[in-house]
């Protein structure tokens, strides 16, 4: 009993707080294993020493789940941004406002299973969607679909069953079913990418624009007019912004009728994507 009692009140010497969130996470799974049940906690968990049994949620990129895999711990890949259903998926401008950036071909393009890694010790994908900058159902739908179905194709079709330009026809069908169920989807891969820059040491800008899926054309203004289908185009090409001009405004035509939504970039805002 005496020796009991002195290890129950030996010193841990516990040396930071990697090893403090260490020593709580090992006391708390080995409580949890005790009823006959998991764990599974985020990547943070590795650090100071992972608890035996325990498996790992990759969500600070890949890094933590291929550490924990090759450790011999069962991985769920979750990781940011690629997977987070919060980040916004097209032009920002549009978009709501969300501090980074996840297109439907990068959710689509990510491999779940990180190369190198025995595929044995991962469980899976999943995807996650956090609300703090989610005020309304109808825009939980609109982040969620159709990057949603990204995820289910890619985290059930082997690499080389994956093929983007089939994928993209699977989406618009599903579309179409999404509409008539009245579920807000994102029309986000139809918008341009839009990039600018300084043109060399100058203030002058300039701009480039690409399609996120194939048989697009944009069209383009600076004029501060609508653009349609007889304006200039642009696509993989450098486009000088007019000194003086009040706006860049661009829309995606396809088969001659408007599919993406109409943008509008002022001056300052070119200015301040420039930066």
């Amino acid at each position: 009993a005496a020796s009991a009692a002195a290890t129950a009140t030996a010193p841990l010497r516990i040396k930071d707080g990697d090893e403090l969130q260490s020593y709580f996470t090992k006391r708390l799974t080995r409580m949890i294993m005790e009823k006959n049940k998991k764990v599974i906690g985020w990547d943070e968990i590795l650090e100071g020493g992972l608890a035996p049994g325990a498996a790992v949620m990759s969500w600070r990129g890949t890094k933590g789940g291929i550490e924990a895999a090759h450790q011999k711990h069962e991985v769920v890949m979750s990781p940011a941004p690629v997977y987070y259903l919060d980040m916004g998926q097209g032009e920002p401008s549009i978009e709501p406002p969300i501090y980074n950036i996840s297109r439907l071909k990068d959710t689509y393009a990510h491999e779940v299973i990180p190369p190198g890694v025995d595929s044995v010790y991962i469980l899976g994908g999943q995807g996650n969607l956090w609300t703090e900058q989610i005020p309304t159902t109808s825009q939980v739908e609109y982040m969620t679909y159709p990057r949603a179905l990204a995820l289910s194709e890619s985290f059930w079709s082997p690499s080389y069953r994956k093929n983007w330009q089939k994928f993209v026809s699977k989406v618009e069908d599903h579309v179409k079913r999404l509409d008539q169920a009245g579920i807000n989807f994102a029309p986000s891969m139809y918008d341009p990418i839009i990039s600018v820059r300084k043109a060399g040491n100058t203030q002058s800008l300039t701009i480039e624009c690409s399609t996120e899926i194939d048989g697009l054309t944009i069209h383009y203004t600076f004029d501060n007019t609508v653009p349609g289908k007889y304006s200039p185009t642009c696509k993989n090409e450098v486009l000088r912004f007019p000194d003086g001009a009040d706006a860049f405004r661009v829309i995606t035509y396809r088969d001659g009728k408007p599919i993406g939504r109409l943008i509008t970039l002022k001056t300052e805002d070119l200015k301040a994507r420039a930066r």
